[in-house]
C-alpha cells in the first residue's frame, strides 16, 4: 500500500507531502489545477521515462519519493529485489525515490540502494495499477490475461511450473544422452573396425623390442655372410691348418720320445689342435646364430613395420597397443550401455511430459469454465456503468505444442463488443477511453477476489457520465477499495462523496510564480468542494445540501 508521497519541484510542485491511508481515496479540483502532475510524478516510480521537462523552472534537480507499507505482494516484490541484488528485511516498507536532474540524468534508489530503472518496472505491477483514459498496460494488455484467469479460476500454477521445468530437464538430459551417444554410434563402427584389426594384430607386450633384437642380429648375419663362409671353408678342407695340425702331430707322436724337444713340440700342437677344435666350435655356433634366412628377416621386419604402423595409426607407442585395444574394448561397452541409458531417459521424459499435460490439461478445463463464470460476472457489471449494450467474453484457445510453456497450452484474451451486432475485439481496441475505463472498472469488480496490486488508481473513469451511472462507478470503486487501496482522479461529487480520503488540487499564483498544491479536506471541507463539484464556480445553499445528502448516503 502507498503511504507516503513526497515531491520535489515537478512542474507546477514545488514540495508536496502526502500521507495516504487504506480505502478509497479521491483527488478532485479544477481542470488544469495539476492532478497529471502529480500521475506523472508516480510513474516516475513506477519506471516511466525520465523527461528533463518534468523538472521545475529554475530548479537544477527533481524528486520524487514514495513508500510503500508492506502487503499481501510483499514477499513477490522482495523476493523480485533480492533476485536484482536489492535486499529488503522481512515487514520492511519499499521506499523508491526517483532524482531527474535539468540536464537529463536520471538516479533512482530503492531503500536507498541504487537500482536501475527497468527493476522499478519490474516491481511496479506489485505495488501500483494505474487505469486511465490512455491505459495501454495493466488489463488491457492481453500478456496477463492468463495470470488474472488463472487467479479467478484458482489454477496451481505453481506445480504446472514445476513439472513444466522438470520435464524440460529431463528432455535436456535426454538430448544430450542422445548427443553423445549418436556422436558414439558414429565412433562405434570405427571402434569396432579398430578393434577387429588389433585383434587380428594381437599385439604384446615386449615384442617389438624382441623382433628388432631379431632383426638387427640377422641383418648382422647378413652383413658377414660371406667372410663367415670364407673361414668355414679354411677349416672344411682337406688341407686346412688343423688337418695339416693333426698329421704333423700323428708323425711328431711316433718320434717324440726321441728327444725332449720334441715332446714339447708335441704338446705344443696338441694345444693348438685343441685350440683350433674350440675355435671351428664356436665358429659353426656362430654361423648358426648369424644364420641369414631372407625369407624369417622379411617375416620379422613386416611384422615390427604392421606394429609401428599400428602405433602410428593410433598415436601410441607400440608397447601401448595392448591398452589402447582394451580401452577401445571397453569404450564399445560403454556405448552399448548408453543405450540402455537413453531407453531409460526417454521413459523418464515421456512420463514427465504426461505429468505436465495432466496439468495443463486440468488448468485448461479449468480456465475454460472460469471464462463463462467471469464472462457472467463482468456482465452483471455492464448495465449499471451505462454499457448495456456491450459484450464481454473471455477467450480461451489452444496452442500449438510449439507454443506450450510453463503456464499451460491456453491463450487467454479479454474480448469486447460494444454494440449490438458488432463482431468481438481485444479490449484494447475500444476508441472511447471512457468506455474503457469502465470496461476495466468491471473486470475489476469481478476479478475483486483475486486481488492485483497493491494500490489501484483510476484516472477520471467517471468522464462523461452522470447521475445513476456516476453513483455505480463509485459505489464499485468502494467496494474495490474496501480491501486494499484505490485512488480516484475524478470529476464526479457522486464518486469524491464515496472516498475515505479526499484530496483538493488547486493551482494558486502570486503574479510570477504559479504553483500546484494539494490539501487533505475534513469534513467542512469536503462538503464545499462536493458543492463546487454540484454547481460549478458559485456554490449555492442547494448544491451544499445536495453534498451534504450525497455524503449521507454513503
Amino acid at each position: 500500500m502507498l503511504s507516503h508521497l513526497s515531491i520535489r519541484n515537478i512542474v507546477l510542485i514545488e514540495a508536496l507531502d502526502l500521507a495516504f491511508a487504506p480505502g478509497l481515496g479521491v483527488l478532485t479540483g479544477e481542470t488544469g489545477a495539476g492532478k497529471s502532475i502529480l500521475l506523472d510524478a508516480l510513474g516516475l516510480i513506477l519506471g516511466m521515462r525520465a523527461d528533463s521537462g518534468l523538472v521545475r523552472a529554475g530548479a537544477d534537480l527533481a524528486s520524487v519519493t514514495a513508500s510503500f507499507e508492506p502487503g499481501a505482494l510483499h514477499d513477490a516484490v522482495a523476493q523480485t529485489l533480492a533476485d536484482a541484488g536489492v535486499e529488503v528485511e522481512p515487514g520492511e516498507p519499499i521506499l523508491i525515490r526517483r532524482q531527474i536532474k535539468a540536464d537529463g540524468g536520471s538516479k533512482a534508489f530503492i531503500n536507498d540502494q541504487p537500482a536501475s530503472v527497468a527493476l522499478l518496472r519490474e516491481v511496479a505491477p506489485y505495488l501500483v495499477e494505474i487505469h486511465g483514459q490512455h491505459d495501454d498496460r495493466g488489463l488491457v494488455n492481453p500478456r496477463g490475461h492468463r495470470a488474472l484467469l488463472d487467479r479467478y479460476a484458482r489454477v496451481d500454477t505453481a506445480a504446472m511450473e514445476g513439472a513444466w521445468k522438470a520435464w524440460g530437464h529431463a528432455e535436456a538430459k535426454l538430448a544430450k544422452t542422445r548427443a553423445g551417444i549418436a556422436k558414439a554410434a558414429e565412433d562405434r563402427e570405427l571402434y569396432q573396425a579398430h578393434v577387429a584389426e588389433l585383434e587380428a594384430l594381437s599385439p604384446q607386450a615386449g615384442e617389438e623390442e624382441e623382433l628388432a633384437g631379431e632383426r638387427a642380429t640377422m641383418q648382422k648375419g647378413e652383413r658377414l655372410a660371406g667372410d663367415l663362409a670364407a673361414v668355414q671353408q679354411v677349416f672344411a678342407g682337406s688341407h686346412s691348418p688343423l688337418a695339416e695340425l693333426r698329421v704333423a702331430a700323428r708323425r711328431l707322436d711316433r718320434i717324440a720320445g726321441e728327444h725332449a724337444l720334441l715332446e714339447e713340440v708335441l704338446a705344443a700342437l696338441d694345444r693348438a689342435m685343441i685350440e683350433a677344435d674350440d675355435a671351428e666350435d664356436k665358429l659353426n655356433r656362430a654361423l648358426d646364430a648369424l644364420a641369414f634366412d631372407p625369407l624369417a628377416l622379411d617375416r620379422v621386419e613386416t611384422r615390427l613395420f604392421d606394429l609401428r604402423a599400428a602405433g602410428r595409426k593410433h598415436s601410441c607407442a607400440v608397447e601401448e597397443l595392448p591398452a589402447k585395444l582394451e580401452e577401445m574394448r571397453s569404450a564399445l561397452s560403454a556405448i552399448e550401455g548408453g543405450e540402455a541409458e537413453v531407453a531409460a531417459l526417454e521413459q523418464a521424459a515421456a512420463k514427465a511430459r504426461a505429468a505436465w499435460l495432466k496439468l495443463a490439461e486440468a488448468a485448461s478445463k479449468a480456465r475454460s469454465e472460469a471464462a463463462l463464470r467471469l464472462d457472467a460476472a463482468v456482465k452483471a457489471e455492464l448495465a449499471p456503468l451505462k454499457l448495456d449494450a456491450a459484450r464481454f467474453r473471455t477467450d480461451v484457445a489452444r496452442l500449438d505444442e510449439a507454443q506450450w510453456g510453463a503456464s499451460g497450452m491456453d491463450r487467454v484474451e479479454f474480448m469486447i463488443a460494444t454494440n449490438p451486432g458488432a463482431d468481438f475485439a481485444p479490449l484494447a481496441k475500444i476508441a472511447s477511453g471512457g468506455e474503457l475505463s469502465r470496461f476495466i472498472l468491471a473486470l475489476k469488480v469481478a476479478l475483486a477476489e483475486e486481488g492485483g496490486a497493491a494500490t489501484m488508481i483510476f484516472d477520471e473513469i467517471d468522464r462523461g457520465v452522470g447521475g445513476a451511472v456516476a453513483q455505480a462507478i463509485g459505489e464499485r470503486l468502494a467496494r474495490l477499495a474496501s480491501t486494499g487501496q484505490l485512488l480516484a482522479v475524478t470529476h464526479s461529487p457522486q464518486v469524491a462523496a464515496r472516498g475515505g480520503q479526499h484530496y483538493f488540487i488547486a493551482k494558486s499564483s502570486d503574479g510570477l510564480v504559479t504553483r500546484t498544491g494539494v490539501v487533505l479536506l475534513d469534513g467542512g471541507g469536503r462538503q464545499e468542494e462536493i458543492a463546487r463539484m454540484l454547481s460549478g464556480a458559485e456554490i449555492t445553499p442547494e448544491a451544499r445540501a445536495q453534498a451534504d445528502r450525497l455524503l449521507e448516503r454513503v
